[in-house]
């Protein structure tokens, strides 16, 4: 079942947005975005993290993969798709523009496939979709925090459908080889680096940590795990020149 935007995420937003705010880098830009059309693009902080959409509240994240999608997949009307999320501007497009769309979210206490609150939850690393689910897959900021990437690319090269796409984005650090930050050992995290953690607002904010940083060789791992090709989408450009790089992965 669809999750709605109710109050509480809408408030939650609110003050996410707010936390962003400094006043003095604060500037608005008509724009056409690729989720709800024309709007305008706020910028609450000069950095990527500052800039949303003023009605749907894409980030930057979000905006550069919508503009991907549109220009790589004509006919989403046709696709049967997965977004690993459960709400969000992305989450609401494929859902108005796909055929179908099946949602997700991780619960570390959660068993895959369950539903808690009517979200299903999912681990990438042994995903419950059958094989050949989807023709069009989506994700966000997901595989830097998968402790094992190889294994959770190679369950979604297996719910994927031959001519199938996959468009997603990881933090790159502009370097070749990938810098492995953590690993799982048995139960126990084991630290290489000092410990990085992302925020994630479906957990009031709560941080994650990145089990690496991706470098270009994520292209490599990708055909690895079976992707027929894996190409590095330029960063689309944004007002005040932001912008993030979407990884393209066919089948």
């Amino acid at each position: 079942m669809p999750v709605p935007e109710n109050r509480t995420h809408r408030l939650t937003r609110l003050r996410a947005g707010y936390r962003l705010l400094r006043w003095r880098e604060l500037a608005v830009k008509p724009w056409r975005c690729p989720f709800c059309g024309i709007t305008l693009l706020v910028r609450l902080r000069c950095d990527e993290t500052g800039v949303r959409c003023m009605r749907c509240g894409a980030s930057t994240v979000h905006l550069s993969l919508g503009r991907v999608l549109l220009r790589r997949v004509a006919d989403l009307g046709a696709r049967d798709a997965c977004e690993l999320s459960a709400r969000g501007p992305l989450v609401a497009f494929l859902r108005r523009q796909t055929r179908s769309l099946a949602t997700s979210e991780y619960f570390a206490d959660a068993r895959p496939g369950e539903t808690r609150g009517g979200v299903r939850c999912e681990d990438v690393q042994q995903l419950t979709y059958a094989d050949a689910a989807f023709d069009l897959i989506t994700h966000t900021e997901v595989l830097e925090h998968v402790p094992d990437d190889a294994r959770g690319l190679a369950e979604l090269r297996r719910v994927m459908r031959p001519g199938g796409i996959m468009l997603f984005t990881v933090p790159l650090h502009g370097g070749e080889h990938t810098v492995e930050r953590a690993r799982l050992c048995g139960m126990q995290i084991e630290h290489v680096r000092p410990p990085v953690y992302h925020t994630d607002p479906l957990r009031g904010g709560a941080g994650i940590l990145a089990f690496r940083d991706y470098g270009s060789d994520i292209l490599e791992r990708l055909r690895l795990a079976g992707f027929r090709a894996a190409t590095l989408e330029v960063k689309p450009e944004l007002p005040w020149g932001f912008g993030r790089a979407v990884i393209v992965a066919q089948v």
